[in-house]
Protein backbone atom coordinates (compact mmCIF):
# COMPACT_ATOMS: atom_id res chain seq x y z
CA UNK A 1 0.00 0.00 0.00
CA UNK A 2 2.80 2.40 1.01
CA UNK A 3 4.62 1.78 -2.18
CA UNK A 4 1.63 2.10 -4.45
CA UNK A 5 1.10 5.80 -2.97
CA UNK A 6 5.25 6.03 -3.26
CA UNK A 7 4.77 5.38 -6.71
CA UNK A 8 2.45 8.29 -8.22
CA UNK A 9 4.85 10.77 -6.56
CA UNK A 10 6.58 12.97 -8.83
CA UNK A 11 8.62 11.61 -11.49
CA UNK A 12 12.17 12.08 -9.81
CA UNK A 13 10.67 9.50 -6.70
CA UNK A 14 9.57 7.02 -9.71
CA UNK A 15 13.09 7.61 -11.01
CA UNK A 16 14.14 6.51 -7.67
CA UNK A 17 11.85 3.29 -7.36
CA UNK A 18 13.34 2.19 -11.08
CA UNK A 19 16.79 2.84 -9.70
CA UNK A 20 16.49 0.64 -6.75
CA UNK A 21 14.57 -2.03 -8.12
CA UNK A 22 17.08 -2.56 -10.92
CA UNK A 23 20.13 -2.62 -8.70
CA UNK A 24 18.06 -5.09 -6.53
CA UNK A 25 17.65 -7.13 -9.65
CA UNK A 26 20.86 -6.72 -11.37
CA UNK A 27 22.49 -8.77 -8.36
CA UNK A 28 24.66 -4.97 -8.29
CA UNK A 29 23.93 -4.72 -4.38
CA UNK A 30 26.49 -6.99 -2.94
CA UNK A 31 25.60 -9.29 0.29
CA UNK A 32 28.61 -8.30 3.21
CA UNK A 33 29.77 -11.18 5.59
CA UNK A 34 28.06 -10.24 7.98
CA UNK A 35 24.70 -11.02 6.13
CA UNK A 36 23.86 -14.37 8.38
CA UNK A 37 24.50 -12.40 11.32
CA UNK A 38 21.66 -10.49 10.05
CA UNK A 39 19.45 -12.95 9.58
CA UNK A 40 20.06 -14.14 13.20
CA UNK A 41 19.77 -11.11 14.43
CA UNK A 42 16.38 -10.45 12.46
CA UNK A 43 14.96 -14.38 13.13
CA UNK A 44 15.69 -13.72 16.84
CA UNK A 45 13.85 -10.99 17.08
CA UNK A 46 16.56 -7.94 17.62
CA UNK A 47 16.25 -6.35 14.68
CA UNK A 48 13.45 -5.68 12.35
CA UNK A 49 12.98 -3.28 9.15
CA UNK A 50 11.76 0.30 9.97
CA UNK A 51 9.78 1.92 7.32
CA UNK A 52 12.69 4.80 6.57
CA UNK A 53 14.45 1.85 4.62
CA UNK A 54 17.05 1.19 7.66
CA UNK A 55 17.28 -1.58 10.31
CA UNK A 56 15.97 -0.58 13.99
CA UNK A 57 16.68 -2.69 17.54
CA UNK A 58 13.99 -4.07 19.12
CA UNK A 59 14.41 -4.38 23.06
CA UNK A 60 17.88 -4.10 24.14
CA UNK A 61 20.26 -6.65 21.57
CA UNK A 62 23.93 -6.96 22.67
CA UNK A 63 27.06 -4.75 21.63
CA UNK A 64 27.43 -6.28 18.45
CA UNK A 65 24.42 -6.09 17.50
CA UNK A 66 24.07 -2.64 18.05
CA UNK A 67 27.38 -1.98 16.15
CA UNK A 68 26.36 -4.23 12.82
CA UNK A 69 22.98 -2.13 12.50
CA UNK A 70 25.07 1.21 12.82
CA UNK A 71 27.15 -0.23 10.50
CA UNK A 72 24.68 -1.29 7.62
CA UNK A 73 22.19 1.91 8.17
CA UNK A 74 25.46 4.05 7.37
CA UNK A 75 26.10 1.71 4.38
CA UNK A 76 22.43 2.03 3.27
CA UNK A 77 22.32 6.06 4.23
CA UNK A 78 25.45 6.13 1.44
CA UNK A 79 24.07 3.92 -1.26
CA UNK A 80 20.50 6.34 -0.75
CA UNK A 81 22.70 9.57 -1.32
CA UNK A 82 24.06 8.11 -4.08
CA UNK A 83 20.50 6.66 -5.75
CA UNK A 84 19.06 10.12 -4.75
CA UNK A 85 21.93 12.54 -6.35
CA UNK A 86 21.70 9.94 -9.64
CA UNK A 87 17.95 11.06 -9.37
CA UNK A 88 17.19 14.42 -7.91
CA UNK A 89 14.71 12.18 -5.54
CA UNK A 90 15.40 12.74 -1.68
CA UNK A 91 17.78 10.88 0.56
CA UNK A 92 14.83 10.44 2.41
CA UNK A 93 12.54 9.74 -0.05
CA UNK A 94 14.73 6.97 -1.53
CA UNK A 95 14.83 5.70 1.58
CA UNK A 96 11.37 5.32 2.10
CA UNK A 97 11.20 3.35 -1.22
CA UNK A 98 13.50 0.64 -0.45
CA UNK A 99 11.63 0.61 3.38
CA UNK A 100 8.58 -0.50 1.79
CA UNK A 101 10.42 -3.06 -0.58
CA UNK A 102 12.28 -4.41 2.65
CA UNK A 103 9.11 -4.45 4.62
CA UNK A 104 7.46 -6.25 1.38
CA UNK A 105 9.91 -9.03 1.04
CA UNK A 106 10.87 -9.59 4.76
CA UNK A 107 10.31 -12.78 5.35
CA UNK A 108 7.51 -14.39 7.80
CA UNK A 109 7.52 -14.40 11.46
CA UNK A 110 10.42 -11.14 10.92
CA UNK A 111 9.37 -8.01 12.92
CA UNK A 112 8.82 -5.05 10.91
CA UNK A 113 7.29 -1.33 11.72
CA UNK A 114 4.14 -0.52 10.51
CA UNK A 115 2.64 3.19 9.49
CA UNK A 116 2.18 3.77 12.90
CA UNK A 117 6.03 2.86 13.96
CA UNK A 118 5.12 0.03 16.07
CA UNK A 119 6.96 -3.19 15.76
CA UNK A 120 4.67 -5.97 14.22
CA UNK A 121 5.57 -10.00 13.15
CA UNK A 122 4.74 -10.84 9.75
Amino acid sequence: MMMQSLLRAPAKLAAAALVVLALALAGTVTVPAWAADLGQAKSAGQVGERTDGYLGLIGSPPGDVRAMVDDINAKRKARYAEIAKKTGASVKNVGLLAGAKAIEMAAPGSYVMDASGAWIKK
